[in-house]
């Protein structure tokens, strides 16, 4: 095998985390001595031992000699486990190969440093682009601390997403649902306005047979319009509202009784501002944010720059009707060169529907960098 397929192993075992591991990035080792893989090993969870110490206890001794490939320089700091690089010097690795180096500040080239004052061949860059797919919400949330903002539709083919009369269960298959729970799994918050709790009453938690972490529920409601009796407040602890000084202060006390915390930011426009409440968020360590809102929230979001991906589902249906919303409402745009556009997209069949995925330009994209 070549050092890109022990890489691309790397990567795979990486991504099995499924977004678990956060504030951390997703990491995954591979042990190679003499052509062989001897030992394995991802990061699983924040808290829990790095990829590299998995990898290195199943190889033991046959470490010694081996190399080492890895998606994330190896940690030289001492955090809540032992720096990574010591381990991979006190196993005897001669090789590392690692695809990019750590964005954090606390790291970012210190641990090559480390490996290679301990006489350790290091080569970097190999797969790069793929590794910084992987760890995208870490590379935003670690330099901007900020949220990674991925928005998410499901439409018709003429952009509906609810007839004239307000219907819209179900436009997409089981499939798409399905893989829309696992996104909330792998996201640290979903973000939704209170029009869409008004006309849908969401749960927005995980319902997967596999089970999967519920994400905070954040509801942007200006007013304070939620009603109490919505299911989004249950259970109480899971959710965070966010509102103006025109939401009523007795509404308010309502909701605090009941264990929901709100919160007052400033306005912007006679909204809650998008911005502030983000950068509340990064500061609570949400470093992922998945959107399951209206047209309204979504307009907003992409036109205050706001948005990093998109997840857009097209279900083979036509609704038509001049008054039947879109997954983009708001003031639009004047021009074909105001649009906002999506690149490195793909397209993937979910059933009878199309996902279509790709990063807002001018966005923070794990592709081209931040901008």
């Amino acid at each position: 095998m070549s050092d890109a397929a022990y890489m691309k192993l790397a990567l795979e075992l990486a991504e099995k985390a499924g977004g678990m591991t956060s504030p951390n990035p997703q990491v995954g080792a591979v042990v190679v001595r003499d052509g062989r893989v001897v030992g394995t090993g991802y990061h699983r969870r924040a808290g829990e031992p790095h990829a590299e110490v998995f990898a290195l206890e199943e190889a033991g001794p046959e470490a010694k000699g081996a190399t080492l490939y890895v998606n994330l320089e190896p940690c030289s700091h001492v955090g809540r486990t032992p720096p990574c690089a010591e381990a991979v010097i006190a196993a005897g690795i001669n090789r590392v190969v690692a695809a990019m180096e750590d964005p954090n500040p606390g790291v970012q080239g210190r641990g090559f440093a480390r490996l290679e004052g301990a006489g350790i061949q290091v080569d970097k860059g190999l797969m790069e682009a793929e590794a910084r797919k992987v760890n995208e919400v870490f590379c935003k949330f670690i330099t901007q601390s900020l949220p990674f903002v991925a928005l998410k539709t499901a439409a018709t083919l003429d952009g509906k997403i609810a007839t004239r009369t307000g219907a819209s269960r179900w436009i997409t298959g089981e499939e798409s649902r399905a893989f829309v729970h696992r996104l909330r799994s792998r996201h640290d918050g979903v973000l939704t306005g209170v029009g869409t709790v008004l006309k849908d009453d969401p749960r927005l938690n995980v319902r997967l047979p596999e089970g999967g972490r519920d994400p905070l529920r954040v509801l942007v409601d200006s007013r304070g319009r939620v009603p109490l009796e919505a299911k989004i407040l249950v259970p109480p602890e899971k959710t965070l509202i966010a509102v103006t000084r025109r939401a009523c202060g007795e509404k308010i006390s309502l909701l605090e009784e009941r264990g929901v915390e709100v919160l007052v930011l400033p306005e912007k426009a006679g909204r809650v501002d998008l911005e502030a409440l983000l950068a509340e968020l990064g500061r609570r360590g949400v470093t992922s944010l998945l959107v399951e809102g209206g047209g309204t929230l979504n307009y907003s979001l992409l036109a205050a720059g706001l948005v990093d991906k998109a997840y857009m589902f097209l279900a083979p249906l036509i609704f038509g009707g001049r008054d039947a919303p879109t997954s983009v409402d708001g003031e639009g745009i004047d021009d074909l060169a105001g649009a906002w556009r999506l690149e490195g997209v793909e397209y993937r069949e979910m059933g009878d529907d199309i996902l279509l995925t790709g990063y807002v330009k001018g966005g923070f994209t794990n592709v081209h960098g931040p901008d």
